[in-house]
């Protein structure tokens, strides 16, 4: 009252405001009897003579209920002139949710009958999801109190399962909601099953829901829905694939192709169904294994194989890399004995055959006519040897590559026999020229051209550094710039296939991909203009173990899993082939598939498309990378603090320090990637966390598409 007056100087209200009073919960006829109005209420009585009260046309309090619907008049307004239903349903989720009210646009409320339904969507506005919320959490009979519901919304949770899935959540209780969500009862309850199917991982309670749920029906139709199901059609699947080793190779394929017809669309179900993801794959071997893999000669079957024969072996892999567990495993190796084996058995034999009589190529031979030729390797390309890269892992690895923007082409060619690193790896070097073969040894190991001594890692890498190709360390990207060329390795696949078991290897596989993909880009980031991947062998993989082969230790002076050295004019009841290095040595080979040594699942070394085949990818930046590309010509730490300096400068740039060279997420530095300065090439990053003192990171420069376009090693708080 002092204020309106105003009694006190000070809190004057400006002469164009009209101060107003708002006493909630104070009704007007308390004002009006000012001898019955209570004491602390009398200052205010005069000022509703002096004034106007806000009071509904026939001058009673506004209720919320009334606002609502209150028409406007035509000199002022007065109500949102909504169309209400006066029930007390309607009234009751009304009052539920007014804390709500306030934040709707009118627009979305006129133009309809607005139910109690319309109100309780404002506090449950999602009631597939919360149904889902409801069900995977709390007791049997709560009603929201674990997800932190509040009573109100709690209550226009009820009222709405009540009126659109006809169903009482207090009353009947969630195994009563988890028999109606299996079954999908009706409309409303269909819907709120795709929803949990679109994400099922969020709600990890409601399996157990639907185990407890299921009827005890002889037809629990859908039979999607219950987990139980599933997992008896996943045993059924597994026990008919143990049966198949007993059958023949075609009854086996039809089988195979007739389990996909009944189990595949499992692989639509929210369950896991690792053998039946596990039937994709097999059932495209089947497919494609109906035919040998035939071809006149050499080049024939190696055209076939090359132009899409090598997706037999990718999808053995992938059929093996979808499970997990050792019984599914073993049943997923018992199909692969059943369809996969028979098929490379056949066509290594028959390519045996045809090198018997027309052997493949020694250092000695020319190329064969319209064999592909790789063009010279000139300045500004890095080879990366990448050990064991079979012809199916590199159609990924240029997949993976293309999806990232690069540019890839491929071919093939021969590897160089036996199909061992010793052997094969000298023979893809640019240092190919400066190495010879003497006496084929032990180890299948050439030797250098000018002093006949072992080819050592040493001499190996003396012999690059001649042909004007450094050897790289995994770390490092070496310097474009210099004019030259360089090689660099990775044996990680061909160390995962000897040190894993059969099914883990087929799982490894996409991992040490997108290792190989990011050892690439950041290459090309550095500024080569290509990466050529290049490699020594393939493999054969038979997660049921490859056959063994007859070979007595006294014919030969070494033997190796699928090779050995023929000692002296011994005769041996194997295939021979000459050694790559000097064509009057002969190698043993390992008949068909089979290996001289027993319970082998990954070997190499022999004569089969898959060991003898290889790929050679030549990979460039794409269109999208920097014309001009930066080096980072120093690093250097004061404290955790980074500075980084480029050169040239170059606009658009960023640099940061990650732990994995193409993952932005790695980034240790304080805000993440720094910009760099235009004209100086400088930037600066602060590493907050000190416990990474010590550890190493990578500075990387990054274009304005955010592709790495150079790195460089550096030891966090220390010298770059």
């Amino acid at each position: 009252r002092t204020i309106v007056l105003p009694a006190l100087p000070g809190d004057a209200i400006p002469d164009d405001a009209t101060p107003v009073v708002y006493l909630p919960g104070v009704d007007r006829q308390e004002l009006a009897a000012a001898e019955r109005c209570p004491a602390h209420l009398k200052p205010l009585v005069e000022l509703q003579y002096r004034g106007t009260c806000w009071t509904q046309k026939n001058g009673r309090a506004w209720t919320v209920e009334a606002f609502l619907v209150a028409r406007e008049g035509v000199a002022r307004k007065v109500g949102l002139g909504l169309d209400l239903a006066r029930d007390a349903a309607t009234r009751a989720s009304l009052h539920r949710a007014l804390a709500e009210l306030p934040a709707v646009p009118v627009a979305k409320l006129r133009g309809r009958r607005l139910e109690a339904e319309d109100f309780d969507r404002l506090l449950s506005d999602d009631l597939m999801r919360d149904v889902l919320v409801w069900l995977d959490g709390g007791d049997d009979r709560d009603l929201g109190a674990a997800a932190g519901w509040d009573p109100a919304r709690r209550s226009a949770f009820a009222s709405r399962c009540q009126t659109e899935l006809g169903f009482d959540p207090g009353r009947d209780g969630k195994h009563v909601a988890a028999e109606r969500l299996g079954r999908r009862d009706g409309r409303p309850w269909e819907s709120v099953w795709q929803r949990f199917a679109e994400a099922p991982d969020r709600y990890p309670g409601i399996e157990k829901r639907l185990r407890e749920a299921m009827p005890d029906d002889l037809f629990v139709e859908p039979l999607s829905s219950w987990p139980q199901v599933c997992e008896q059609e996943e045993a059924k699947l597994r026990n008919a694939l143990r049966t198949l080793q007993d059958q023949t190779p075609a009854a086996a394929r039809e089988r195979i192709i007739a389990f996909e017809e009944t189990h595949g669309e499992r692989r639509g179900w929210v369950w896991e169904s690792p053998l039946a993801d596990a039937l994709a794959p097999l059932a495209t071997l089947s497919e494609r294994t109906s035919k040998a893999l035939g071809g006149a000669s050499l080049e024939d079957m190696a055209t076939h194989y090359a132009d899409g024969a090598w997706e037999v072996d990718a999808a053995a892999l992938d059929s093996m890399a979808a499970v997990r567990s050792a019984a599914d495993s073993e049943a997923v190796s018992r199909a692969l004995d059943a369809v996969y084996r028979p098929w490379i058995e056949e066509a290594a034999d028959r390519l045996q055959a045809l090198a018997a009589r027309d052997p493949l190529p020694t250092r000695r031979d020319p190329p064969p006519a319209g064999a592909p030729v790789d063009p010279a390797v000139g300045p500004g390309t890095v080879l990366l040897f990448a050990d064991g890269l079979r012809l199916d892992v590199s159609h990924r690895l240029a997949e993976r590559l293309r999806t990232k923007g690069c540019s890839v082409q491929t071919s093939t060619r021969w590897a160089a026999l036996p199909t061992v690193t010793a052997t094969a790896k000298p023979a893809v070097s640019p240092a190919a020229g400066r190495i010879a073969g003497r006496a084929l040894g032990d180890d299948f190991l050439p030797a250098t051209a000018d002093t006949g001594q072992p080819l050592t890692a040493d001499r190996f890498r003396k012999l690059l550094a001649a042909a004007d190709h450094p050897w790289l360390a995994a770390d490092e990207t070496g310097d474009p710039a210099a004019g030259g060329g360089a090689w660099t390795e990775d044996g990680m696949l061909d160390h995962l296939g000897h040190s894993l078991p059969a099914e883990k290897l087929a799982a490894e596989i996409g991992d040490w991909i997108e290792r190989l993909t990011e050892r690439i880009e950041a290459l090309l980031g550095a500024g080569w203009r290509e990466v050529r991947v290049v490699t020594d062998h393939g493999w054969l993989w038979l997660p049921g173990g490859l056959p063994k082969a007859e070979l007595p230790k006294y014919l030969t002076e070494s033997r190796w899993a699928r090779c050995a050295a023929v000692r002296g004019d011994s005769k041996v009841e194997v295939p021979t082939a000459p050694w790559y290095w000097n064509p009057a040595e002969r190698v043993a080979l390992g008949p068909g598939i089979a290996c001289f040594t027993a319970g082998k699942q990954f070997a190499h070394g022999g004569l089969s498309l898959q060991e003898s085949r290889v790929p050679v990818l030549r990979i460039a930046a794409g269109a999208g990378a920097a014309a001009a590309s930066p080096r980072i010509a120093r690093v250097s730490w004061t404290g955790l603090r980074c500075r980084v300096r480029l050169d040239p400068p170059l606009p658009g740039l960023e640099v940061d320090l990650r732990t994995r060279v193409g993952d932005s997420g790695s980034s240790v530095a304080a805000g993440g990637a720094r910009a760099v300065d235009a004209e100086s090439g400088a930037a600066s990053l602060l590493v907050p966390d000190d416990d990474l003192e010590g550890t190493t990171a990578a500075v990387v420069v990054l274009g304005p598409n955010g592709r790495v376009l150079a790195r460089q090693s550096t030891m966090i708080g220390g010298d770059g």
